[in-house]
């Protein structure tokens, strides 16, 4: 079941050949990959793409190299698998949007075709109107309660900014320093558990790709936490 108006973000596994002729099919028609999974979803009933051939993941031959943009290793490239990224209503599943991409392809190429019928077409009209009636609802929302939102927001930054370590000019370099950054009292004596422990609720919230991420908090809670880690075993 879907939410209209709501959407996620989808990343998508396939072969480098699948997802290039799937962008390729969504330029000549002036759309997005999404676009195309969803136009199939909405037309075609969900047991037959179901029942239709998945393409798969990509062979193990099959990677892409990327750079990383932000953390411990910022500018260093990373192999990984090729991917399509969509943002489509929750809800569906990795190989079903796969599949009707697939099936897009399919329907582009002539290698097969459907027989529509008129309560197929009155169906797929009624849950396109229902999902843009629900889009045009949260986009007359009241601009108060964004603002409110907003507000808040950065009342919670204000907050993880007052709370949080102030980094140090010079890193981190001792053992003492390392518990500052990590939030343990001078005298303290954390076991490896507890650093773990510690270290995990600190970078969910200093993480650069989080709300309230900083970069040179970050940086510097890895090398405490590589610090104490060394100091302890």
């Amino acid at each position: 079941m879907t939410t209209p108006g709501v959407k996620q973000s989808y990343t998508i596994p396939c072969s480098s050949v699948f997802r290039d002729a799937v962008q390729a099919l969504a330029e000549r028609r002036g759309v997005n990959a999404a676009d195309l999974a969803r136009s199939v979803m909405l037309i075609v009933p969900e047991k037959a793409i179901d029942e239709y051939e998945d393409p798969g993941d990509p062979p193990k031959s099959d990677r892409e190299t990327i750079v990383l943009k932000s953390g411990p290793a910022e500018g260093r490239p990373w192999r990984r698998k090729p991917r399509l990224q969509l943002r489509l209503p929750p809800g569906f599943s990795i190989i079903m949007v796969r599949k009707a991409l697939k099936m897009a392809l399919d329907f582009d190429t002539g290698d097969v075709k459907m027989r529509v019928e008129k309560s197929d077409i009155l169906a797929a009209e009624s849950a396109a109107l229902a999902e843009a009636r629900a889009l045009k609802k949260r986009q007359a929302e009241p601009p108060v309660e964004l603002l409110q939102s907003r507000e808040e927001l950065e009342r919670l930054r204000q907050i993880v900014d007052n709370l949080a370590f102030d980094p140090l000019d010079r890193g981190v370099t001792t053992f003492n320093e390392a518990l500052h950054v990590m939030g343990f009292a001078p005298s303290a004596r954390p076991d490896l558990r507890e650093i773990r422990t510690k270290y995990r609720v600190l970078a969910a919230i200093h993480h650069p790709d989080s709300n309230y991420g900083s970069h040179q908090r970050m940086t510097q809670l890895n090398a405490a936490m590589d610090l104490l880690r060394r100091h302890i075993t």
